[in-house]
Formats: structure tokens, sequence, C-alpha cells
């Protein structure tokens, strides 16, 4: 299975904003949408990526006053990115090495749609159940 699989499902929508937006906007288009990160964008290139982890971290350390900045001072600014022909596996390696939940799917220099650790996961369950069926009929077969 391939990130383009992934995406041919659920689409390549991609909430964006840019890196001026106030944190507080952020947070109410992350609630608003039931996401749990934004591309950052910068004259149509990525230039960071803000997860509501970041929001919760930063309000925990700094209080509610960060709320009023950009979210330019809370974002990931070195985000890792995968292409549509990555494998469903790799795609979930790099999360776990890297300990993050959101990776942007960039084709050709443009982004192409967002996956999230459960959209890798759903799509390996539904791997793993089909080889299953396949053993199945092959052991019922034979």
């Amino acid at each position: 299975m391939l990130v383009s699989d992934i995406l041919k499902s659920k689409g390549n929508t991609v909430v964006s904003a840019p890196p001026s937006l106030p944190v507080a906007d952020a947070a109410r288009l992350l609630a608003e949408k039931r996401i749990g990160s934004i591309l950052i964008m910068e004259r149509d290139k990525v230039a960071g990526i803000l997860s509501e982890r970041d929001i919760v971290r930063t309000l925990a350390n700094e209080g509610p006053s960060c709320l009023d900045g950009p979210v330019s001072r809370l974002m990931t600014a070195k985000v890792v990115t995968c292409t549509p022909g990555q494998t469903i596996a790799d795609v979930m390696e790099m999360m776990t090495t890297g300990r993050f939940r959101h990776v942007p799917v960039v084709d050709d220099g443009r982004v192409a749609g967002m996956i999230s650790i459960g959209d890798v996961v759903k799509w390996r369950l539904e791997e793993a159940q089909e080889e299953v069926r396949q053993m199945a009929a092959y052991v019922a077969g034979g």
C-alpha cells in the first residue's frame, strides 16, 4: 500500500494558514475542523506545521498570553514530508521514529495532501485483515 492509496480514499484537502495567524485563531480552526494540525504556508511553500500539542505545551509553559502571538513562534519549522509513492510502512516508521502524528504529502514540490497516524493505522489494519482473509481462503481451499 502506498501513501497515494490513502489520499485516494480520504482526499487531499489540507488546512493551511500563514505564519502570522494568531495562535488563538489557529486553535479555533483546529477545533472547528476537528483536526490535529495545520500546515503553515508562505508563498505556496511549506513554512512549518502547527499541532494541537504545540499549542498545549506552550500554553502550559507560558500561559494564555501565548495565544496572542503568531503561529510562527510555536510551529515546527523543519517539516518531515513524504511522497505519494512512499509505502505506508515507510511513513509509519518515520512517524514512530520522529514521534509526530501528521505528515504533509509533497508531490513534485507541491502539497498533495496530509496523512495522520490514524490514517496509517487504519490502512495497516485493513491490509492485515486482507492478509488474514487470503490465508483463511488458502487454508480452506487446500
